[in-house]
């Protein structure tokens, strides 16, 4: 039935579209042809009278013509700029106002005036589709103006038109009223298990596989049924295992991009958070703060804000960045995620150097930004690495140049003016040039002790007996601290028990702290070593530790010099001008005692004196069988 319908609506439709088309298309080439010679015949005999001004003529003659027929609607005469100066059935008052008769008169652009041939179209009204022709008013060669006639339609058309029309709507209706009742009928039959199935379709493509549809039919519906449930059963199983499968893969890259030791951030194209590992979080002291979602602008230090907020936003635009001058390009061609490195330093919430690389994250075509991924670096220990090998090196130069200068002074004085100087000047002079030279060996050996401290080569740790380090060192010193007019003591508690440590390391240490005590104390004053067993208390246990301790009763460090005492190359002697040294001393003893797990100490007063001291592990503690495992892992060999 549907299929007749559609058929019989198809042809009905066809023919009242010929029907009509036929029928308007004779009219109007009808109306073209009168219109055409009734215009070139008004034209022949009005542009004589037009010529010669005689416009009186022009109206009497027009208006009888006028009148004599029906089928003309207006006449209108106008000059060769458009102007109307006559008009019929326009009042003499209306033809005045130019304004109104001007506008209604328009010419066709494709008019031309030196043509003798008339103008013609058409153009619809309530009463049907009037026939505007334009005829040139020309006399003697001369172009006088134009000529609008205006010819009714036919009116036997114009019925016969609309009663097609009634005809084809009466038609139409009667189909479309059949082709109603045939489909009230489907609905009680087809329709609802059809709308059954579309609703079900519909709930499928939005992602509810639980759909089902229960209708007890047979025959073809039925088996379409049957197997969209089974299609939906299948959905359903596979988006358990895609989520399933998403689920861990999502839980592995949140865990892999967890570990990542560098700040990672993805935004997406409103520069709004979507992922902030922890390291991140850190970084920029976002522990405690729920940022996702976000604009990262207003949560970054004023600094980065400053420095990145117009590369984000070009980057998330789509605006690849030309790494050379930072200008942004766009040349219509496939977008490439071109990585934008900088490094910037921060003053404030903390003193940091970072290093940030971003780059654009586009969709699977690779022709829209979807966002940008961002990965930060805490490269402020590298910074301060890098200034303290040029300081090292700066300073080693200045402190090789002054021992080497002086030697060179001397001995080129004794080379060319020794036969000029005394005897106890050239000794002098050599004993200086000496002097100078154990300098250079001290500063030399220094360095080097420092460099294999701070390099990566093992010391083995062993059981050392500290008060054998002590004697020794007492031993080494105890004719200096006389000539200087010092006390030099030591007091060590008995049976002490063995250390783990390197006893040539640990001999350094005591040398070095001793010595630069005996230094800074004036005659009379004291240097105590000391020796003792102690118990420190963590994590509600007890350990045994040696604590060594180095005091005198010399010039103090003020607490301006006790932050940077330990630093190379840093000498008290700078601030109170006293003794020399090559500033590399406490930098080797602070070396040593990491590599033993432990930390060096002062407590100090200017005028008052100097202590410090250090603890260090018991051998047997070291060796205890249930704790050989954690001690293998802790390094016995650092």
């Amino acid at each position: 039935m549907a299929a007749a319908t559609l058929v019989v609506s198809l042809v009905m439709s066809g023919l009242t579209f010929w029907a009509v088309n036929t029928i308007q298309l004779d009219a109007r080439l009808n109306d073209t042809r009168f219109g055409s010679d009734l215009g070139l015949l008004l034209a022949a005999n009005t542009a004589p009278l037009v010529a010669e001004d005689n416009l009186t003529e022009v109206a009497r003659f027009s208006s009888r013509f006028y009148r004599s027929t029906s089928s003309v609607r207006y006449l209108m005469y106008a000059d060769v700029d458009g102007k109307v100066y006559f008009g019929i059935p326009y009042s003499e008052a209306a033809v005045q106002n130019s304004l109104s008769i001007e506008r209604s008169i328009q010419l066709p652009e494709n008019y031309a005036q030196n043509t003798d041939l008339p103008l013609i179209r058409q153009h619809k009204t309530p009463d049907g589709e009037v026939t505007d022709v334009f005829v040139p008013l020309n006399h003697e060669g001369k172009n006088l103006g134009v000529l609008a006639v205006g010819i009714n339609p036919n009116a036997t058309v114009v019925a016969s038109s609309n009663l097609t029309r009634d005809v084809t709507i009466a038609v139409f209706i009667s189909i479309w009223a059949m082709v109603i009742l045939g489909a009230v009928f489907n609905a009680l039959t087809i329709t609802k298990p059809i709308k059954e199935l579309s609703v079900g379709v519909k709930n499928i493509a939005a992602g509810n596989f639980k759909q089902r549809i229960d209708l007890p039919l047979g025959g073809e519906l039925g088996e379409l049924i049957y197997s969209f449930n089974d299609m939906a059963q299948r959905l359903e199983s596979y988006e358990e295992q895609n989520i399933e499968e998403l689920t861990s893969e999502k839980a592995k890259l949140e865990t892999l991009v967890s570990t990542i030791a560098d700040g990672a951030i993805l935004l997406d194209t409103n520069l709004n958070l979507l992922l902030v590992n922890p390291a991140a979080r850190r970084l920029f002291d976002w522990l405690n703060s729920d940022i996702i979602g976000q604009n990262v602008l207003h949560h970054f230090p004023r600094e980065l804000t400053t420095k990145l907020s117009q590369l984000l936003t070009k980057m998330a635009v789509g605006e690849t960045i030309d790494i050379s001058d930072e200008e942004s390009s766009h040349d219509g061609e496939e977008l490439q995620p071109l990585p934008v490195e900088l490094r910037i330093s921060l003053s404030s919430p903390f003193r940091k150097s970072l290093r940030i690389l971003l780059i654009q994250v586009f969709d699977q075509y690779r022709e829209t930004v979807k966002g940008i991924a961002m990965t930060v670096q805490d490269i402020t220990r590298e910074v301060e690495l890098n200034e303290a090998k040029s300081h090292f090196i700066s300073n080693v130069s200045h402190e090789l140049r002054t021992p080497l200068f002086n030697i060179k002074s001397f001995i080129e004085t004794l080379s060319e003016f020794g036969e000029d100087l005394t005897e106890t000047e050239r000794r002098e002079f050599l004993e200086t040039a000496n002097n100078e030279t154990d300098r250079l060996t001290r500063l030399v050996n220094d360095v080097l002790d420092l460099s294999r401290l701070e390099s990566s080569k093992i010391y083995q740790l062993d059981a050392v007996d500290m008060v054998q380090i002590i004697e020794q060192t007492l031993r080494t010193y105890q004719l200096n601290a006389k000539d200087k007019g010092l006390e030099l003591s030591y007091e060590v508690e008995a049976n002490l028990p063995q250390i783990l440590g390197h006893y040539d390391l640990l001999l350094q240490v005591i040398t070095n702290l001793i010595g630069n005590a005996l230094k800074f104390t004036q005659s009379g004053g004291k240097v105590v070593l000391r020796a003792y067993l102690i118990k420190l208390k963590s994590h509600q246990t007890e350990t045994n530790k040696i604590r060594v301790e180095v005091s005198d009763t010399g010039i103090g460090i003020d607490t301006e010099d006790q932050e940077a005492i330990f630093d190379r190359f840093y000498r008290v002697e700078n601030r109170v001008h006293t003794l020399e040294g090559t500033g590399l001393g406490l930098s080797i003893v602070k070396n040593i005692i990491d590599k033993h797990s432990s930390k060096i100490h002062l407590i100090s007063e200017v005028g008052v004196g100097t202590t410090f001291w250090f603890d260090l592990d018991l051998f047997q503690d070291a060796m205890n069988p249930s704790e050989t495992h954690s001690l293998n892992q802790s390094n016995v060999f650092i």
